[in-house]
């Protein structure tokens, strides 16, 4: 069954087939050589290709493959806060407004706070991966999501709930920013789209059990049921505690504080052949000192993302601008509230609604697979053009049902049916590929600060989204709120075109070499890589 799992992210298993892959070249294997062109006579310069440079996928041993899986599942158990917390607070909130008598404006703020609050971790991230390493900046963010839920448990009055929820959102802002640069820097290139997409799996995964924590212990006495629902998330920090002390330090952030020989043992651990572990070792080493170089004449990082180069602000755009549609087209809404939309559709009783929420979950759980399953295969952009465009249909159509076929067992139905298949869009694309992007095309010296600032942007996004959902739908109705969605996620489809690239079977120097030659953006052109020199070369 595990051997199963592992096949489905994209690592393959041992056989004689004969298919293979060509690994793109890297500046650190380079090798000019002079050719005469027997026309013209004209001296080109070529890159000369080495046969042990043609790499058989298929010899890739089974305890590399199941290490490599183990670290990612590990990394991303920091994932499941997050989506634990936004599927058991749409339940959780019902009974804490019965017992602590909240307003519905005390609502929002409860609910959205979370977001925001986690830039302040996001941010922080960065700085802090960059000092203490990626591992135990996990470890950080376990300690602080704990110190908060517990306070939330036992919260006697909304004052003290808003503490523990401030402190929670600061460890989820950690925990979303470093657990995606983690597993990016420590995966093969092979498969390290699927193994970057998992921590959105695990969010995933998380809202399907905050959503059956709901309506498990929605009999319970009001005063306690909605306490355990929010202690129960302690778990998942709990393992992940456990797990620091198996998984690796990222070999990238070892190479950058000038520790080799440990990140040339990571590396081993990650790939089979030798040769490969020493060119991917140069890489690294070669991006280390550009970055080491950088901070030595004092070129501060947030200075450059600040004031960036052409080729930084493309990446920006597409980091941060990725991460920002993720949420504005409503996801967290329709999460956080979904609830709410089923009783607007129709839906009586809360153990109905909590109910129907729970196929919400599991829907969104389960096309998350799918996605894990393409995304090395098919690529990035693909599926994100299906998802977008799948989500922008979703939600048309779920504001005009809501809008015209509301308190009717037909439109009660394709309710479910619509938020079913907008949620399922958005895992089989945006949701797991927007992290894996964003981990993925920021420079190694900016990958740490860049993608706190991207995690930030989709934090605030979601934060606003949340806080002003229920106030927007009393204003322009459920079904309206529900129509503003479905434009932003139709302008998605036009960000997607324009600003992202296809990064599929690229390392992650050879993706930062496509932001150098921005006009190849829209259509991901394969990196030229006599244009590399560019890399070490740019200031």
């Amino acid at each position: 069954m595990f051997r199963k799992f592992l096949n489905l992210t994209g690592v393959q298993e041992n056989g004689n087939d004969s298919n293979m892959y060509e690994r793109i070249e890297t500046y650190a294997a380079e090798e000019e050589i002079m050719r005469t062109d027997n026309n013209n006579n004209k001296v080109q310069q070529k890159l000369a290709k080495d046969e042990d440079d043609i790499v058989n996928v298929k010899n890739i041993r089974d305890d590399t493959r199941k290490y490599v899986v183990a670290c990612a599942i590990f990394a991303s158990l920091n994932s499941v806060l997050l989506g634990y917390d936004v599927g058991v607070m749409s339940g959780a909130i019902i009974f804490i407004q019965q017992d602590l008598k909240i307003t519905e404006t005390q609502q929002e703020i409860l609910v959205g706070i979370l977001s925001i609050v986690s830039l302040l971790g996001s941010l922080a991230g960065g700085k802090t991966s960059d000092t203490i390493g990626r591992k135990w900046t996990m470890a950080l963010a376990c300690i602080v999501f704990q110190s908060g839920t517990a306070i939330m448990a036992l919260a006697p009055s909304y004052q003290i709930l808003m503490i523990g929820r401030l402190l929670a959102g600061i460890g989820i802002g950690f925990g979303i920013m470093i657990a995606p640069v983690y597993i990016a820097e420590i995966s093969p290139s092979i498969a390290r789209g699927s193994l970057t997409s998992f921590p959105e799996i695990f969010i995933n995964l998380g809202i399907l059990l905050g959503y059956i924590s709901n309506y498990v212990f929605s009999g319970l006495p009001v005063h306690s049921n909605w306490r355990i629902m929010l202690g129960v998330g302690i778990a998942p920090s709990v393992f992940l505690g456990f797990a620091l002390f198996i998984i690796p330090e990222s070999p990238r952030w070892l190479v950058m504080q000038n520790r080799i020989e440990e990140a040339r043992t990571v590396l081993l651990k990650t790939y089979d052949d030798t040769k490969e572990v020493d060119q991917r070792l140069a890489e690294i080493q070669i991006t280390a000192r550009i970055a080491n170089a950088e901070k030595y004449k004092e070129k501060a990082v947030w200075l450059e993302i600040l004031n960036p180069s052409p080729a930084i602000k493309r990446m920006l755009i597409t980091g941060c601008g990725i991460q920002c549609f993720q949420q504005i087209s409503g996801i967290d809404a329709t999460v956080y509230y979904s609830p709410t939309i089923f009783k607007d559709a129709g839906i009586e009783g809360n153990t109905e609604l909590l109910a129907a929420t729970v196929a919400v979950g599991f829907t969104k759980t389960m096309f998350i697979l799918v996605a894990i399953f393409l995304i090395d295969k098919l690529g990035r952009k693909p599926l994100l053009y299906i998802s977008t465009i799948g989500m922008t249909i979703s939600l048309f159509c779920l504001s005009f049902t809501l809008t015209f076929l509301g308190d009717q067992r037909f439109g009660i139905g394709l309710a479910i049916l619509f938020v079913c298949s907008n949620v399922a869009f958005f895992s089989v694309g945006i949701g797991p590929i927007c992290w894996v992007v964003s981990s993925e095309i920021f420079t190694l010296r900016l990958r740490a600060q860049a993608s706190g600032l991207g995690a930030v942007g989709s934090r605030v996004s979601s934060g606003v989204i949340c806080m002003s959902f229920l106030t927007l739908s009393r204003a322009i109705t459920v079904g309206g709120t529900f129509f503003v969605f479905s434009v932003i996620s139709a302008l998605s489809v036009v960000f997607v075109h324009t600003c992202v690239p296809e990064t599929k079977g690229k390392s992650l120097e050879q993706i930062e070499m496509l932001f150098q030659k921005g006009s190849e953006l829209q259509v991901g052109g394969e990196i030229e890589m006599g244009d590399a020199e560019c890399l070490v070369q740019r200031q």
